[in-house]
Formats: structure tokens, C-alpha cells, sequence
């Protein structure tokens, strides 16, 4: 509790730190989720420990990621907490609490209008419409879509462009094709690059989440994918960035790469050693994804032959296969039934034999598979025995009685 003209006041328990329990001055981010004062979890790394004192999860990486957005709502509390006399003017009233309808409207309309713009505004916005689902779409309904267009066509300011894509973020969730296309305008795309090759961590993932639900929209999707810099940019984040925002990354792409007119420029961008480099690592979603962008890149020559070219990709597929997901075995499936099946590629089958996949496939095949995952098994296993009669010669076991010739 803090004091204030000899009166108690409560602090937010989310502004204080796990550790300290004191209010937080640099608040940081885990990989798990929790933020802590910068001091406090450095202080406790340092100390040797390698798990999350919250959670008491082991911490894949010990990067911190700034938690800019807490770090204003502190600083908002406590100068409202500190002025004994805080000026009420504006729509905004003098402590961080609840805002109403009325006042988030006056405050749209003067962003609008172009009398007030600044970070601390958008803050409020976004902390409005973070409270309930009811907010975002009184939101929405207020025009705010078009206004924070607006702001991020304007604004030179990379904070003020953070705000803006973060409170975007929240309220751009599968709306009207108008909203999309008034997003999709090259000088809003100019911000929202910008922002991924220069902001913050959870300001390039809300900017990554914004741009995959603008793509949504069947006729923009290439419209985003060919704007200059925008893949270029969300593959160098996939190769250097870590942590959840790598699957909001191969999520975006995977809605990008739905037209196979985008498919070659990211093989070009080398998004095939990127996506094996991934694919490496333990962490389930990120691997399905992986295997799902390299399901779709085997429709065009380009991809299939970066594929081959790269010797650890095809034999990480064979082993993923039953160790990751069903989704991802029948990804992972389809990725050597195109290669090796459909058209025919002699270093992939050579791969796969190579790398046991043999084995692999006939296990799958007495796995609880879908039918058309057997039903690709089964044309491998023909293709495999077509050229070369000995091919299976090694693989004599009490699977044998499932081979379909």
C-alpha cells in the first residue's frame, strides 16, 4: 500500500513484482509468461537458478522481453497517485480505473480530429478494450479501426505506432472486408513493417497478429505478401526471434503462402532452412507449423527442390512422424507422399530409405492413422518397391502382413 494525503491506497497486485512483491520499475517478461522487476529475475538468474520462480517451469531461453504496456499503466498510477491535486481535464479521469463508454468515445473522436495523439492515450485505449469482449466491439462499433488507420498512416512516432498496432491487435479480429482493405493500405503496411524491423518484442507479435488476420481476407492475402520487405522481414524474425512468437510467425506465413504465387519468393528468402532449423527443436506447435509450410511448399518445383537440397530436412520429417501430433504426422506424410509419390523425386525416396523411413511408414500405417494418411503409406510403400526390388529387403518384421502387395 502506498499513502496519500494520509489515506491508504492500494497497489494493483499485477503492478507489483513475484519476487519482491514491491511495485515494479523495469518490468520484464519470462518465456513463460510472467513478468517480473528486471532486478528481482536477474538477480534470481543470476543466483544459477534456470526455472521460472512463479511457475516453477525450466526456462528454454532467459531472455527477457520489456513489458512496455505495464510499464506505462505503473507510470499512469503512479503520477495520479502522486499529484495531490491531478487535473481532471480532457476526457480522461484522474486515476487508472475503469473508463467509460462515454469518455472512450470522446477520446476516438479527438484522435480523429487530430486534437490529441500521443502514447499514453492509446495506452488507455488499449487497456479499455483488453477488459472485456464487450469493449472491443463498442470499439469497433466507435470507429476506432479506421481512426488508428489513420494514426499509423500519420504518426512518425514509433511508440505512438506501437499503441496504435497493439490496441489493432485487440480489436481487428475477423472483421468487415472494408476495415481489412483500409488496413491493407500501403502506408499502413509501411508502419507495421516498421514496427517488426524495429520495435519491441510483443509490439512485432501483436504486429505479426494483425497482419495475419488482415490476409484472412481471400483477396488480400497477396496483396500483403507482395508489399516490399514484409516477408523478407517475417522470415529474419523466424530465424532470431524465440519464444511464443515464433508460432504466431509460421502461422502468419502459412496464411501468406495460401496462394502459390508466394510460395517460391519465400523458398528465394530461404524460409526451407529456417522451417528445419525450427522443426529441430522440441516445442509442439511450432513443429506442426513448420511441417505444414513444408507441406505446402512441395507444390511448387522451387520449394521441392530446396527440400532435397537440404540433407537433414527430409529424414527430421521421418523422425517427427508419431512423435509430435496427429496433424503433424499427417503433415509430415503428405511432405513424403508429394516428394517421393506424386512427383517422384529420386534424392527424396533415397532419403527416405536412407533414414529408415521405411520402417516409419509401416508403423504409421498400424497406427490409429486417418484413412488417407494409410492410403498414402501404401502408394510409398508401391513406389518404394517399384524401384528397387530389394528396397524392403531389410525390413522383414511382424509388420510384413500389412504391406498392400
Amino acid at each position: 500500500m502506498v499513502k496519500k494525503n494520509n489515506l491508504c491506497i492500494t497497489i494493483p497486485t499485477f503492478f507489483k513484482c513475484p519476487i519482491s512483491l514491491d511495485i515494479m520499475k523495469s518490468p520484464v517478461s519470462l518465456c513463460t509468461g510472467v513478468t517480473y522487476d528486471r532486478s528481482s529475475i536477474q538477480k534470481w538468474i543470476d543466483n544459477g537458478n534456470n526455472t521460472c520462480p512463479a511457475t516453477n517451469q525450466v526456462l528454454q531461453t532467459k531472455e527477457f522481453i520489456p513489458n512496455h504496456t505495464l510499464q506505462r499503466l505503473i507510470k499512469i498510477w503512479t503520477e495520479s497517485n502522486q499529484n495531490p491535486n491531478p487535473s481532471d481535464a480532457g476526457h480522461f479521469p484522474s486515476s487508472p480505473g475503469p473508463l467509460e463508454p462515454r469518455q472512450i468515445q470522446g477520446i476516438v473522436e479527438d484522435i480523429k480530429n487530430g486534437v490529441m495523439i500521443s502514447s499514453e492515450i492509446l495506452t488507455k485505449l488499449g487497456r479499455f478494450a483488453r477488459e472485456r469482449e464487450r469493449n472491443r466491439e463498442f470499439l469497433v462499433k466507435a470507429g476506432c479501426i479506421p481512426v488508428l488507420a489513420g494514426v499509423l498512416m500519420a504518426a512518425k512516432s514509433l511508440e505512438i505506432l506501437e499503441e496504435a498496432v497493439r490496441v489493432l491487435a485487440l480489436v481487428f479480429v475477423n472483421q468487415d472486408r472494408i476495415s481489412a482493405k483500409i488496413l491493407a493500405k500501403s502506408e499502413v503496411l509501411d508502419s507495421i513493417l516498421n514496427i517488426l524491423q524495429k520495435g519491441g518484442s510483443n509490439s512485432k507479435m501483436e504486429s505479426v497478429k494483425l497482419l495475419e488476420n488482415i490476409a484472412m481476407d481471400a483477396e488480400l492475402k497477396l496483396l500483403v505478401a507482395e508489399k516490399q520487405g514484409i516477408l523478407e522481414t517475417l522470415i529474419k524474425l523466424l530465424e532470431n526471434e524465440s519464444g511464443p512468437i515464433i508460432e504466431s510467425l509460421l502461422s502468419c506465413l502459412i496464411t501468406l503462402s495460401v496462394p502459390k504465387k508466394t510460395r517460391a519468393p519465400l523458398v528465394r528468402l530461404g524460409i526451407v532452412p529456417v522451417t528445419v532449423k525450427i522443426l529441430r527443436r522440441s516445442d509442439p506447435g511450432a513443429a506442426e507449423r513448420s511441417l505444414k509450410i513444408l507441406e505446402m511448399l512441395t507444390a511448387c518445383s522451387d520449394g521441392r527442390k530446396a527440400i532435397c537440397d537440404d540433407a537433414t530436412c527430409i529424414p527430421l520429417i521421418v523422425q517427427k512422424l508419431l512423435k509430435v501430433s496427429s496433424q503433424a504426422t499427417e503433415y509430415g506424410a503428405v511432405v513424403l507422399w508429394s516428394m517421393c509419390h506424386l512427383f517422384r523425386d529420386q534424392r527424396a525416396q533415397e532419403m527416405v530409405v536412407g533414414s529408415n523411413g521405411l520402417t516409419k511408414i509401416l508403423l504409421l500405417m498400424q497406427s490409429n492413422c486417418s484413412l488417407s494418411v494409410r492410403q498414402m503409406c501404401s502408394d510409398l510403400l508401391r513406389i518404394f518397391r517399384v524401384n528397387s526390388k530389394n528396397c524392403l529387403s531389410n525390413y522383414d518384421s511382424k509388420m510384413t502382413h500389412i504391406m498392400p502387395f
